[in-house]
């Protein structure tokens, strides 16, 4: 049987456990060190009968079997393997989705990250048999989920991104295009598409560029989302000493407003599509219908095929340790 944790840098929190398993044995023989120094067993007996140094060892016992389950929900175990069935239409999709501070403004509420969410359920609901991929970014992109035809995988992995799942700030659009278009197999020619729901702030990362090149070297179509509003833009709310307040450069408010020019540039080198969906509730699922007619599919008809995916074992941490619990 084969075994893999999804999320393994979690992993490096064993040491934490072996500390507190140290701390425990350490303290155990201070204890009976202590104790032999105050009286003899036999005197011991007599003063305190009641004394045991049974509980204290399995509370500690408990306490770091607590502590190594949580560290193993952390990195969400999968084991062994299942198959699932699906028809291919021969596409390849790989949603890019900015988790940039930006992507928190409420201008498209309940927020643009979540709009973007909401925008990618829609558009994989009308998928049929086409694999699909998950990358957000920030100062760095990230590979949230590989090429799949699970969508209920990808939902998941989609519900997990934040701000907080980015490992560096800023927003570097062009690195997240170039992630994504290396996500690709280069041996399957044509039905690949890159979609990008941002509010367009980029950080010099030469998105075009990247767009340009994954539609050259990787026969990628680069469509992309822009999210927020265009015009007078909105503030980004953060936490200050628990409360709430809004983003400040220099004293002054932080305002973000989501570049149509950028966005609608980047989708025309790669060949795509800029859909300015802006503060409005669009239906992305119709926008994917339309986009499928414009990319070279690899396969002309429908095919069943089978799709390898890992079970989880039933314990997921999936916001923060409190909230881990058995599936």
């Amino acid at each position: 049987m084969t075994n893999m944790f999804e999320h393994s840098e979690s992993l490096v929190w064993l040491w934490l456990v072996a500390l507190v398993a140290l701390v425990a044995m350490w303290s155990f023989g201070a204890r009976r060190r202590s104790l032999a120094r105050f009286a003899d067993h036999p005197l011991l007996q007599r003063l305190a009968p009641h004394l045991s140094s049974f509980r204290p060892v399995l509370r500690s016992v408990l306490s770091i079997s607590a502590l190594l389950l949580l560290v193993l929900a952390l990195a969400d175990p999968r084991w062994g393997v299942r198959y699932i069935e699906a028809d291919r239409r021969g596409m390849d999709v790989i949603f890019v989705v900015d988790v940039s501070r930006s992507m928190l403004a409420g201008d498209a509420t309940p927020s643009r990250l979540d709009r973007s969410k909401l925008f990618i359920e829609e558009a994989v609901d009308a998928m049929a048999g086409d694999r699909v991929g998950l990358v957000d970014f920030a100062g760095e992109p990230s590979v949230r989920s590989p090429l799949t035809l699970n969508y209920d995988a990808l939902k998941t992995s989609l519900t997990e991104i934040s701000p907080r799942s980015a490992s560096r700030g800023g927003s570097m659009l062009g690195d997240a295009i170039r992630t994504a278009a290396d996500s690709f197999p280069d041996d399957e020619p044509g039905g690949k598409a890159i979609v990008v729901l941002s509010d367009g702030e980029d950080m010099d990362s030469f998105p075009v560029e990247a767009a340009a090149a994954a539609w050259r070297d990787h026969g990628a179509r680069v469509f992309t989302v822009g999210i927020g509003d265009d015009d007078e833009g909105a503030r980004i709310p953060v936490l200050v000493n628990g409360q709430e307040s809004w983003l400040r450069y220099e004293g002054q408010e932080v305002w973000s407003r989501m570049d149509p020019e950028l966005l609608a540039t980047v989708a025309e080198a790669g060949g795509g599509v800029f859909v300015p969906a802006g503060t409005s509730l669009v239906d992305l699922g119709e926008f994917f219908d339309d986009w499928i007619s414009t990319i070279d599919l690899r396969d002309g008809s429908s095919a069943v095929t089978r799709q390898r995916t890992r079970d989880s074992v039933g314990l997921r941490c999936p916001h923060s340790p409190c909230s881990c619990f058995p599936a």
